[in-house]
Parts: C-alpha cells; sequence; structure tokens
C-alpha cells in the first residue's frame, strides 16, 4: 500500500491558496491537510487541521510547521500591506521562516509560488523581494525544492487588486501578442502544478510561468 502523504499549506486564504487546499482535500494521496491561518478559512473537511496563529509570533509555532510537503502560497501588495516593510515581511520573511522551520522539522519538499521576472538585483520592489526570497530558500535542503514563478493570475479573488484587474483585462485582451513567459494564468493550473512537482520526480528546480501553462 503507497504510503499516505500529509500536507501543510501557508497562504490558504489567498487565490492559488485557496484553489490548491480544494485539490489537496480531494486527493487520495494525501491523508492530512494541515493549514496555518491568521482567521478562519470557514471550510470544514475530515482531512483538514486548521490552525489559527499570530504571524508576527511566528516563532511560537515553528513546530507546527510539519508533514510530508509544504506548499507556500504567501504573498501580498504593497498597497494591501500598506509599506515596503510590511510588504517584504510577509513576502519575505514568513516564507523564510516557512522554509527554516519545515527544514528544522524533516518536511521533505517545499513547493513556493514565486513571480515571473522575480531577480534579487532588480529595481522594482516586488520583483526584488521576490528573487531574494528565492536566494534565501534555496540554501536549505529539502529532498525537492520547487519554486514556481507565475506571471498574472487569472480567478477571482476576494480583495481587490486594482492593478491586478488591469493587468488581466490587458493579458486577455492582447493574449495573442503576448509570449507564454508573461501570458495569465489560472490559478488553479498554479495550484495543480505545485502538487504535481510535489508527486513526480521530474519536477524540481524554477518552473517559469510557460511551463506551468502547458501543464
Amino acid at each position: 500500500m503507497n504510503h499516505l502523504k500529509s500536507a501543510i499549506v501557508f497562504g490558504s486564504s489567498g487565490l492559488v491558496g485557496l484553489a490548491l487546499l480544494e485539490q489537496l482535500l480531494n486527493d487520495d494521496r494525501y491523508k492530512t491537510v494541515k493549514i496555518l491561518v491568521r482567521k478562519s478559512i470557514g471550510i470544514k473537511h475530515p482531512k483538514l487541521d486548521e490552525l489559527i496563529i499570530d504571524f508576527n509570533k511566528f516563532e511560537d509555532f515553528r513546530d507546527q510547521v510539519t508533514g510530508d510537503d509544504l506548499f507556500c502560497c504567501l504573498g501580498t501588495t504593497l498597497h494591501n500591506a500598506g509599506s515596503a516593510e510590511a510588504f517584504r515581511k510577509v513576502d519575505f520573511e514568513w516564507v523564510r521562516c516557512c522554509a527554516v522551520y519545515g527544514c528544522e522539522n524533516g518536511i521533505k519538499n517545499f513547493i513556493v509560488v514565486s513571480s515571473v521576472g522575480a531577480n534579487a538585483n532588480s529595481k522594482n520592489l516586488y520583483l526584488r523581494t521576490k528573487g531574494e526570497m528565492e536566494k534565501a530558500i534555496a540554501v536549505f535542503k529539502f529532498e525537492k525544492l520547487v519554486i514556481l514563478r507565475p506571471s498574472i493570475l487569472l480567478g477571482d479573488r476576494k480583495t481587490f487588486r486594482l492593478g491586478e484587474v488591469i493587468g488581466k483585462f490587458l493579458v486577455l485582451l492582447f493574449s495573442f501578442l503576448i509570449p507564454k513567459r508573461y501570458k495569465g494564468v489560472a490559478a488553479s493550473v498554479v495550484a495543480a502544478t505545485m502538487v504535481n512537482a510535489s508527486n513526480h520526480a521530474t519536477f524540481e528546480g524554477v518552473i517559469e510561468n510557460e511551463q506551468i501553462i502547458s501543464f
């Protein structure tokens, strides 16, 4: 009988995170799915273990970062965060903490969402932070580390992001002109790629947007 796996998800209330959670809960390869959240997402399922935490005291919950596969979909925007410092806390510090605590607790696979164009040397705060995050987590010795770099995410968010709405409109309008690396991609497809990456040996390292779309 195949070993049933356990998963832990961060960022499960976001666009990709919700799609990922739904897929994991319906995947027979996983016996439990743990989520660490700031407030309840209101989903009840026999496989779901929801733990409400204060991420400003993340270290107090480091022993809860356990499982076979760690999926990290944490991310915000400068507008929603309110400052560059607060944005960096979510997109860099908390993601790095996931890697630190997961590695400490023997998690095998770490699958994280970054962004197309991530570059630690970029002048753009968002892309620079994503690039710095990628470099920071690369030093940890997981059996498998997978970094996804999707372009604009397609799907219905709970929170309104004006820039993303405009971007989606332009992406859909001019999709025939846009290279695959920058085409919009459905959040459900990103989530499916994450699950596939955690369960197949051929998926490892950086997965660019065109590979996600082709999944």
